[in-house]
C-alpha cells in the first residue's frame, strides 16, 4: 500500500488480516489489530470492509461503518484510537517493562457500541452476537493467545465482558405490536373465514389472509387504491352471484325459455283484452 487507507494503523490492520487469514490459529491472525478487523467483518461484512480498500475509497468505508447508526464523529475517534494504540504497542516492544495500553479497552468498547447500534436500528441475529462476543478479549476467550494478551494488556481483564453484558441488557429494542389491518368483512366471508376467526388472528397471520383476499379478487397489493378496488370487486362478485342461474347450463336455457314464453302469453292475453 503506497498511500495509507484511512490511516497507517488501519492499513496495517487490514494487511495483517488479509495475510494471516489462512492461519486461523496463528499469532498474526489473533493479534489485536487483526482481531479488530475480524470484529468489523463479523458486524458488517468482508465486502463492506475490503471493497472500499480495493477502490481506495475512504468515504465508502466510513459510509458502510455508519450504516447502522454509528456516528461519523465516533468513527473518526475510533480510527484515531487505533493509531494511539499502535503507538503505545510499538513503544512497548522496546520496553523491558511494558505499560498498560488504555486504548486496548477503549477500542473494544467502541466496537461493542457499533454492535449496539446494529441491535437497536437494524437486525441482529443471535449467531452474530455469539461470533462477535467470541472474538472479544475476555476471561472466557477460547483462543489462548487472546486470553493471555487480555491479562497482560488490560488493567481489569473482566472489563470488556462486563461492558458487553451491561450494554446488551440495557439496550433492548422495543417492538410495538403491529396494528391489525382488517379488510372488508364480506371479503373474508367469501373466502369462508368467520368474523370470530379473523378477530382471533395475530396481525402477521391476518396479513397472510389479506394476501389471499387480494389474490382472489385479482388486485395487486402495491396498488394505491387497493381498498377501493376491493369494494368494487366485492360488489361485482355479489351481482354475479345473485344472477338467476341454476348452475346448470341446460336448466338455465329452460328457465330463459320459460320466462320468454310467459312474457309472450302475458302479451297475448293483454292483446285479446284490448281487442
Amino acid at each position: 500500500m503506497n498511500q495509507p487507507f484511512i490511516n497507517e494503523t488501519f492499513s496495517k490492520a487490514l494487511q495483517i488480516y488479509q495475510e494471516s487469514k489462512d492461519e486461523p490459529n496463528g499469532i498474526k491472525y489473533n493479534s489485536f489489530l487483526s482481531v479488530v478487523v475480524r470484529l468489523l467483518v463479523t458486524l458488517y461484512s468482508e465486502l463492506d470492509i475490503i471493497n472500499p480498500l480495493m477502490t481506495n475509497n475512504d468515504e465508502a468505508l466510513k459510509s458502510n461503518l455508519c450504516k447502522f447508526g454509528y456516528s461519523e464523529v465516533d468513527l473518526d475517534a475510533f480510527f484515531h484510537n487505533l493509531e494511539e494504540f499502535d503507538k503505545i504497542d510499538s513503544e512497548n516492544e522496546k520496553r523491558k517493562i511494558k505499560i498498560k495500553n488504555p486504548y486496548f479497552i477503549t477500542i473494544q468498547r467502541q466496537l461493542i457500541d457499533m454492535l449496539i447500534c446494529k441491535k437497536m436500528n437494524y437486525h441482529l441475529t443471535e449467531k452474530e452476537v455469539q461470533e462477535f462476543y467470541s472474538l472479544l478479549y475476555t476471561t472466557t476467550a477460547k483462543n489462548p493467545l487472546r486470553l493471555s494478551y487480555n491479562f497482560l494488556t488490560a488493567k481489569d481483564p473482566t472489563e470488556i465482558e462486563r461492558y458487553f453484558k451491561k450494554q446488551m441488557s440495557e439496550n433492548v429494542k422495543i417492538v410495538e405490536p403491529k396494528e391489525k389491518n382488517i379488510l372488508n368483512l364480506r371479503a373474508y366471508e367469501i373466502l369462508n373465514y368467520s368474523l370470530d376467526a379473523i378477530n382471533a388472528m395475530e396481525s402477521s397471520e391476518l396479513d397472510k389472509i389479506n394476501h389471499q383476499v387480494y389474490d382472489f379478487f385479482k388486485i395487486k397489493e402495491q396498488t394505491m387504491n387497493k381498498e377501493y378496488l376491493l369494494e368494487q370487486r366485492i360488489a361485482a362478485y355479489e351481482r354475479e352471484k345473485n344472477k338467476i342461474t341454476s348452475g346448470n347450463g341446460y336448466v338455465d336455457i329452460l328457465l330463459v325459455m320459460s320466462a320468454v314464453a310467459t312474457g309472450i302469453m302475458v302479451l297475448s292475453i293483454l292483446s285479446f283484452i284490448v281487442l
